[in-house]
């Protein structure tokens, strides 16, 4: 069978093949032989790099003795090469969703977010977070701590030698997330992070009016193996784009923010005086300043 695209589908299969063939306590090889097949045809299928036909599926579960729940989870990863957009969506509701995302998430070598009028969850610090799923109407109060370990869990991301670029609105900095005393916290963490070697944190002013990414928030994720996927999430529903034509509209909108936001000194010098401005509290200006500047 020819080599194809893999897709977030493709991937997900393979990455659930290759826990059911451990759990199986058995090699890629030994399974290859029992079910007489190519060592390159388990190969691919493991490494997500074909779509997963259901006759070969059914066929490699059956020899894992894959539990009948992840067996069904597994057979409805198969895919329909016709429709490859619907693929990659999935429903909102947590863990499943999110997890999809972070998964991608972890192997990407590089990400470019944009946000509009939040904080990106990457940078986020627990009082914010926590101030902000507060205030959502679709959050359930048993999921904010699950969903809290996932987010500190995702900042690790920041820890490592990949290279991260986050363009913020100003609107996301005046929002005030939890109060004066959450954001000030917030503020300074931007701009511990944004001297961090390979995260790059830059502000789009207000003041500069419409732009290219008035549409709303998105992150690009790159990998070494892949091509480039487009995330966005709207309220109920958070959709992984693959289609090429897709992907290469959020790249030029991208580039097209990337022209007007400030370089990485001067959004510095924004988070820094927003956070004088707006989220000091009682301090002595100047004292405040010089706490800030020794970081912007």
């Amino acid at each position: 069978m020819e080599d194809r695209e893999p897709t977030i589908r493709s991937r997900m299969l393979g990455d659930g093949l290759r826990a059911t063939l451990h759990a199986a306590g058995l090699s890629a090889r030994e399974a290859a032989r029992r079910l007489e097949w190519q060592d390159s045809t388990v190969s691919r299928l493991l490494n997500g790099k074909r779509g997963g036909d259901p006759i070969e599926v059914a066929t490699f579960t059956g020899l894992c003795k894959t539990p009948r729940a992840e067996r069904e989870r597994l057979l409805g990863l198969c895919e329909d090469r016709t429709k490859p957009d619907w693929t990659s969506r999935y429903d909102a509701p947590f863990p499943q969703g999110l997890q999809v995302y972070t998964d991608h998430e972890q192997e990407t070598v590089g990400i470019k977010c944009f946000q509009t009028v939040i904080i990106p969850g990457l940078l986020q610090t627990e009082a914010y977070f926590r101030a902000l799923v507060a205030g959502a109407a679709t959050v359930r109060s048993e999921e904010i701590e699950d969903r809290l370990r996932l987010r500190l869990g995702r900042q690790k991301l920041l820890e490592q030698r990949r290279s991260i670029t986050f363009i913020l609105h100003e609107a996301a900095l005046r929002l005030a997330v939890g109060g004066a005393e959450t954001m000030s916290a917030q503020m300074h963490h931007l701009l511990r992070m944004s001297v961090r070697p390979h995260v790059s944190i830059r502000v789009v002013p207000d003041t500069l009016g419409a732009h290219a990414g008035t549409a709303g928030s998105f992150t690009l994720m790159e990998f070494t193996e892949f091509k480039p996927i487009a995330y966005v999430e709207p309220e109920t529903r958070g959709l992984l784009l693959e289609e090429p034509k897709e992907v290469a509209s959020y790249q030029r909108v991208f580039n097209s923010l990337s022209t007007i936001a400030l370089d990485e000194r001067e959004s510095r010098d924004t988070i820094a005086r927003l956070a004088i401005d707006l989220y000091s509290s009682g301090e002595a200006n100047d004292d405040r300043l010089q706490r800030f500047d020794h970081l912007a």
